[in-house]
């Protein structure tokens, strides 16, 4: 039986007005549950793995309505801990055409920001597991969530444990400067980095050069520097970097690139008209995850990665609703989105 892979993070209940209405505008909203590491574990789980998220919800009504938005998809909740008093919160305001996509938390004194240790064994949680993931949103929810993030990543190290890390820089709760401290220190035991194309700099201060992604310039050696320098720092041993060019808030250009400390490995760019953004990062790291336990080769494994995040971006909601076959159809080139019959 394969190992599993453990996810830790928030779980969130999105309220999102019908269709492109404004906040302003809206009388009513949409409840789905997400967030950016519960969106890695159901693409895992998706995908046929064996996925477990690790978080601290409420014991109340809404708090078992999240954990059973987990569990419809297979993914092993049985390590969430339960308490405290509220689930974290985000609206969200879908962009179009020139207009961006907003994002409002309400999220301060949720169960997870206000967990301890003690709620969370390790030991117990790590058995039998082949790979950990959390992101920096982790442990931007608060000093105590960081520390409890350090100690996972301590024991995971120390049963050799794949650690893979989405930097998921948020501007919204923490400063770069705290971001950098705090993430300096978790990425010494992280294997595999995943960043988009602001999250170094914002986070690390390496930026690439010659690249301005609000007029769409992307340049590859830019970021073939980015990735060298967060491997030399941290020596990681695979660097994963997203490229989004951003053309309106319904139209982006979308790739990735991966580094594995010898070859650099670029993707197709794909062309495509957004319905849900939200959770198309997760669904790279979730992807980049999947191809490398199955140990697929540098140019597979990327375009795996993208082809998985490119159709993401097509379903509404943060899950990724999406097969490893929908996938690999996509990455093999059928990209014409004909009817299927």
């Amino acid at each position: 039986m394969s190992k599993k892979i453990v996810i830790f993070g928030e779980l969130m209940l999105r309220l999102a007005p019908e269709g492109y209405y404004r906040f302003s505008q809206a009388n009513r909203y949409g409840a789905t549950y997400g967030g950016g590491e519960a969106n890695v574990a159901v693409s895992l789980a998706n995908f046929g793995l064996k996925a477990a998220f690790i978080s601290k919800m409420p014991k109340h009504e809404i708090g078992q309505a999240g954990i059973n938005s987990l569990r419809k998809y297979g993914v092993d909740t049985s390590f969430i801990a339960r308490g405290g008093d509220r689930v974290g919160i985000y609206f969200l305001e879908k962009g179009a055409s020139q207009r961006p996509s907003k994002v409002i938390y309400d999220r301060a004194g949720s169960s997870i920001s206000a967990a301890s240790k003690e709620d969370f064994d390790w030991d117990k949680i790590f058995e039998d597991v082949q790979w950990f993931h959390f992101t920096g949103i982790t442990p931007a929810l608060g000093d105590n969530v960081a520390e409890i993030c350090l100690e996972a990543c301590k024991y995971a190290k120390e049963k050799k444990i794949t650690v893979s890390c989405d930097l998921n820089y948020r501007n919204k709760l923490w400063s770069k400067e705290k971001a950098g401290r705090i993430m300096g220190e978790l990425c010494k035991y992280v294997n595999v980095c995943i960043a988009n194309e602001e999250d170094a700099g914002d986070v690390f201060g390496i930026k690439a050069k010659h690249t301005d992604i609000t007029t769409g310039k992307i340049n590859h050696e830019g970021y073939k520097e980015v990735a060298q320098e967060l491997k030399t720092r941290f020596n990681f041993s695979k660097v994963a970097i997203t490229l989004r060019s951003s053309i309106s808030a319904s139209d982006n250009r979308w790739a990735a690139m991966l580094y594995d400390g010898k070859e650099f490995f670029f993707s197709r760019e794909y062309l495509i008209h957004i319905i849900d953004r939200v959770g198309g990062g997760d669904s790279f790291g979730a992807g980049l995850i999947y191809s490398s336990i199955n140990d697929y080769a540098g140019q597979k494994t990327i375009e795996f990665a993208v082809a998985a995040s490119c159709l993401k971006h097509s379903i509404e909601g943060d899950y990724n609703q999406v097969s490893v076959d929908e996938v690999k159809k996509l990455a093999g080139g059928n990209a014409s989105g004909r009817v299927e019959r």
